[in-house]
Formats: C-alpha cells, sequence, structure tokens
C-alpha cells in the first residue's frame, strides 16, 4: 500500500485532531502518501480531498474539533453514493481509509471494506458507547467538562438549598453519566441502561432531607429523558421544586484532555499499521489498558458491557 487517505465523521469530538495528526505522521514515517477528506463521507463522494504533509497537521494536537471538519451524508446511505465514493478514491488513487468517528462512521467503512476499499477505524465520540474499546476519544475531556459544570453547579445548588437536574449528553449509552455523577458526588444518576422509577427518587431526596441535607444534584443522561420532563414529574408527584441545567454541545468542544491526546495518538498510529499490513474491515480499541485491534463486525454486535459494579459503587455512596 502506497496512498492512503483519512477523514473524520459524526458529531465532533476532542482528540479527533491529534488522531489525524497521528494518522498523517506516522504514514509519512512509514513512506506512505496520505490524503485529507474534508467533510466525512459526503467530502468523499465530492472529490474533497487535499494531500497532507508534516506541516498540515502542526500546532492542532492540542485543538478540539476537526481540521477535516465532518458532514452528514444522506447520499452515502444509498449504494450509488457509496459507490460514487470508492470511485473516487480510486480516481486518486488511494487504496486504504482511515475513519475517525463512531458507529455510525463505523457501519460507513464496512460498507466501503465489502466495496473493496480496506478501511480501519479509530473510535472517537463523547458518548464512549463503541463495541470493542473500554475508552474512546473524546469521552475523558467531556467527562472533565461535565464534572467541572457539576462542580459550579454545586456551588449555587448549596448556597440557595436547591435540587438541580443536570441533563448530559450520551445518546443510549450512560458511561458519561455515569462516570460524572460519581465523580461529581450526584445523589441520583438515571441511566438509559437501568430502569427507573420515580417513587425511588422521590425517596432518595426526601431522605437527604430528612437528616439535614439543603441541596441535591441529579444526573440524567439524554437516553432517558429531558431533564425538563423529569422536573415536571418530580412537581406533579410530590411538589418537589428543581432547577434544570442542560449542558448540550458545551460537552463536545474544548481542548482534549493529556489522555485523549495520548490514545488518539496510539489509535492514530495503529490504525496506519493495519492497512500498511494490507489489513482492512478493522476498528482500533484498548482493553486492559492495551491497544487491540478488532475484527469490525464485533461493533455491531448486542452491547451488554457496562459497568454495573460502578453504578453500584454510585448508588452506595450517594445514600
Amino acid at each position: 500500500m502506497k496512498k492512503i487517505a483519512v477523514l473524520t465523521s459524526g458529531g465532533d469530538a476532542p482528540g479527533m485532531n491529534a488522531a489525524v495528526r497521528a494518522v498523517v505522521r506516522k504514514a509519512i514515517y512509514e513512506g506512505l502518501e496520505v490524503m485529507g477528506v474534508y467533510n466525512g463521507y459526503q467530502g468523499l463522494i465530492e472529490g474533497k480531498f487535499e494531500q497532507l504533509q508534516l506541516g498540515s497537521v502542526g500546532d492542532i494536537i492540542q485543538r478540539g474539533g476537526t481540521i477535516l471538519r465532518s458532514a452528514r451524508s444522506a447520499e452515502f446511505r444509498t449504494l450509488e453514493g457509496r459507490e460514487k465514493a470508492v470511485q473516487q478514491l480510486k480516481l486518486h488513487g488511494i487504496e486504504g481509509l482511515v475513519v475517525i468517528g463512531g458507529d455510525g462512521s463505523f457501519r460507513g467503512a464496512l460498507e466501503l471494506t465489502m466495496l473493496g476499499i480496506p478501511c480501519t477505524c479509530v473510535p472517537a465520540t463523547i458518548d464512549n458507547d463503541i463495541n470493542g474499546t473500554e475508552f474512546t476519544i473524546g469521552f475523558d475531556t467531556a467527562l472533565n467538562t461535565v464534572i467541572d459544570s457539576i462542580d459550579k453547579i454545586r456551588d449555587t445548588a448549596t448556597s440557595h438549598e436547591r435540587t438541580f437536574i443536570v441533563e448530559v449528553m450520551g445518546r443510549d449509552a450512560g458511561d458519561l453519566a455515569l462516570w460524572a455523577g460519581l465523580a461529581g458526588g450526584a445523589e441520583t444518576i438515571l441511566l438509559p441502561e437501568e430502569k427507573y422509577e420515580v417513587p425511588t427518587i422521590i425517596e432518595r431526596l426526601k431522605s437527604g432531607t430528612g437528616r439535614g441535607k439543603k441541596h441535591s444534584i441529579i444526573i440524567v443522561a439524554e437516553g432517558v429523558m429531558p431533564a425538563a420532563g423529569l422536573a415536571e414529574l418530580l412537581k406533579q408527584e410530590a411538589n418537589i421544586e428543581t432547577h434544570v441545567s442542560v449542558l448540550g454541545h458545551i460537552q463536545r468542544g474544548g481542548s482534549p484532555s493529556a489522555r485523549d491526546r495520548v490514545i488518539a495518538s496510539q489509535y492514530g498510529a495503529r490504525a496506519v499499521e493495519i492497512l500498511k499490513e494490507g489489513r482492512g474491515g478493522i476498528a482500533i480499541g484498548m482493553k486492559n489498558h492495551t491497544i487491540v485491534d478488532y475484527d469490525l463486525q464485533e461493533v455491531f454486535e448486542e452491547n451488554s458491557d457496562w459497568d454495573l459494579e460502578l453504578y453500584a459503587l454510585s448508588k452506595e455512596l450517594s445514600i
């Protein structure tokens, strides 16, 4: 393999630029030519390619977002669109592709691999919801952003003796809510993976009040319900007044943490090594603090792999 390309797709995550940098510099180190694809799969279809040099990725390791930008592509979801993308890759002499993104991006990479373009995938999403890896790029940074916000909200909650409901991202995964809730000392954490009952939440709030507690923090993952909906339920069923904070897209931005920069560098470099070996349809990840690669199909198998013990601990410590 002499020439590869790299793109970022889906929601942006802090550390994507660090991964792009690693792909480009590792490829050049290995004697490969590397092209950057702008605007994700849509840019692939439209041929928005640019050759990247060492200097092209200078001073980006600390930047949030993605210099290659990202975009949705309804056209790529069609076979005709994917065939156009393959034609563009062949036209530019590109023999392999590194895809940096989440599970939707990985599905596109699997489709391209099946059409004859070997792809390797680097997991980058703040949701931390990719099967086969313990950590995705961007999760650690987003987690610290959420914790910083919770700490500030708790100051206000304490001063005014109030209950706050903080809504965090995560889509259908509760990792961000769970880790942030435990690290932030939240009294209640609501996750998509676990059923919740409003009477139980009310009981926990009243128990805290009964022992003299003046404030509470409730963390709710967006995949459970909107924070405003939970606030309304607590008002209707127990006349409990709450204040709502929806953190929103602030969780995606900012300079990546040291951890995200390191794993992005490791993942990106490994993705290039696999393409150089002539392999495709491979995802990169981490297990037991070790970089691993595995069949891309495993990403789409049913995921039952979430930390029940951590959730149990969060409940024990928030009594």
